[in-house]
């Protein structure tokens, strides 16, 4: 195990603690809103809150309002913390160091797809059908399925992230300390030599990379989650 704690960048620091409570808030009055209306394989005694699902989609809400942001990060100051081109060769070195490292980049990507999956699946649902008993809804099995994947991938996230850097790894994430180049204060001038070499940047379906072309998917199903509601609503 590492004695010293890694440095971890403020603003990832920022915006996975604020995805990572949002979501967890979101997770366990999930399974709460299951308990209460649902609970065809299994529940437990907790209390009766009828308001539980409204609870739920707030949780949902500052989850997904929280994740674009997340998901700009990770794919551009996080790439390398992601899936690699050489990933998959990588994984023919069974047991070493890099094949520990390259797993967990599997699963800081995976996480990211499993989010993106059930926020959307969250946004296709009506918050009307389980209190009227209209538990055989597709959408509604697609979210229950998105809340068990993504139980496994945080359980997956936290194994593989204390397998690589032990707890020091793990306590990084929650030390507010900072730099003078992560100040707040020089935050806008990033965002704006960013967006200037994003501009700058031409893209095309040949100079795609996969974690380009995952990034797209992820934000087209974020902006869709939004989008598509409102036409059922019409």
């Amino acid at each position: 195990m590492k004695s010293s704690q890694p440095y971890q960048p403020l603003l990832l620091r920022i915006l996975h603690g604020l995805t990572g409570l949002f979501l967890v808030a979101a997770i366990l009055t999930a399974f709460w809103t299951y308990n209460t209306f649902d609970g065809r394989w299994g529940k437990i005694s907790l209390p009766d809150y009828p308001e539980i699902e409204s609870l739920h989609g707030t949780f949902g809400l500052y989850t997904l309002l929280i994740f674009p942001l997340f998901v700009v990060y990770a794919f551009h100051r996080g790439q390398k913390r992601l899936l690699q081109p050489d990933s998959l060769a990588k994984l023919n070195q069974f047991g070493k160091p890099i094949w520990w490292y390259t797993l967990n980049r599997f699963s800081n990507t995976l996480i990211i797809l499993a989010l993106s999956f059930a926020v959307f699946s969250g946004k296709m649902m009506d918050d009307q059908w389980l209190p009227k008993g209209e538990l055989d809804r597709f959408w509604y099995y697609a979210h229950l399925v998105s809340w068990v994947i993504i139980v496994a991938c945080i359980a997956l996230h936290l194994l593989l992230n204390a397998k690589v850097g032990g707890f020091p790894l793990l306590l990084s994430m929650l030390n507010w300390r900072f730099c003078d180049r992560d100040s707040p204060k020089l935050w806008p001038t990033h965002i704006a030599a960013w967006w200037s070499w994003r501009r700058s940047t031409q893209l095309s379906l040949k100079s795609i990379s996969l974690l380009t072309a995952l990034e797209i998917f992820v934000l087209i199903s974020i902006v869709a989650g939004w989008i598509i509601p409102l036409f059922k609503e019409v």
